[in-house]
């Protein structure tokens, strides 16, 4: 592990903040400095990032899931003594854990800390809660405690953007609602509830075209991709709008004063 030769400084500054980026990819920064980690111990540094105070049991355990444990507890030993020959070494050992050094920034815990205070309602920035978690967790990486993490990571900032949106949509907040909504449909599609949340906001905000439209894209959407219709709690929100459309087009099929659906008698010669 040293830092990157490409890069023109002396070498890692004495009380530069060290940060850790997991989302998007792995990096390894000694302030703006990038430092270059060899893969193996990528996973070392990454997994000890998302599991901090975890035994090195477990840790060696996940790392090594085929090996027997002794030789996986060997191969931990190893990878964290290789770890510590750095000046830049953000782990610290304390008997059977290791944990990041409490200094050193994760952008998981960024993401994570900004989802709970959205879940409290702290209101924090709306443009820092929206690009927090952007990224998925270690692309291209299909470890299972990779796999695990990431979904969880994935369904923790999309309730946040639709609690988020929720929370303005209550405030009157109508196009900061609609942007964290649309953020959360950007991330994933064909999930109802985002979907759900722009026909709310454009009926609180009066525009009844934009909520049908936004509901048939939806409709369409979901039709074409898992042949499946919109759920009632969704068809509920437009009942009471699209109520006098459906009674006008049954009134002109049917004719004035029949009832909707009621045939014509026929002519008589």
């Amino acid at each position: 592990m040293a830092a990157d030769p490409s890069r023109p400084t002396t070498g890692p500054r004495p009380g530069t903040p060290i940060s850790l980026h997991l989302l998007g990819g792995f990096q390894l920064q000694h302030g703006d400095l990038p430092i270059v980690v060899p893969r193996g111990l990528q996973r070392v540094i990454a997994l000890i990032g998302l599991r901090p105070g975890a035994t090195r049991s477990h840790l060696a355990g996940l790392l090594w899931p085929d090996a027997l444990e002794e030789r996986a507890l060997s191969s931990l030993r190893t990878a964290l003594w290789r770890l510590r020959q750095d000046p830049c070494c953000p782990l610290l050992t304390s008997g059977d854990t290791v944990r990041l050094d409490p200094a050193v920034q994760v952008d998981v815990d960024a993401l994570v800390g900004t989802a709970a205070r959205v879940r409290d309602g702290d209101d924090p920035c709306t443009a820092a809660a929206l690009a927090a978690g952007r990224h998925d967790l270690l692309p291209g990486w299909y470890d299972d405690w990779v796999l695990a993490d990431r979904e969880r990571l994935r369904q923790l900032r999309l309730h946040m953007l639709e609690d988020l949106a929720d929370q303005h949509l209550a405030a009157g907040r109508h196009g900061e609602a609609l942007e964290a909504a649309l953020e959360a449909m950007a991330a994933e599609p064909l999930r109802e509830t985002p979907h759900r949340l722009v026909v709310r906001i454009h009926l609180a905000e009066g525009n009844a075209f934009e909520a049908v439209h936004a509901f048939y894209v939806y409709r369409d959407l979901l039709l074409r991709e898992l042949r499946l219709e919109p759920s009632t709690a969704m068809t509920a929100l437009l009942q009471d709008t699209l109520a006098p459309i459906r009674e006008a087009t049954r009134e002109r099929a049917g004719g004035p004063g029949r009832a909707p659906g009621a045939r014509l008698a026929p002519r008589t010669p």
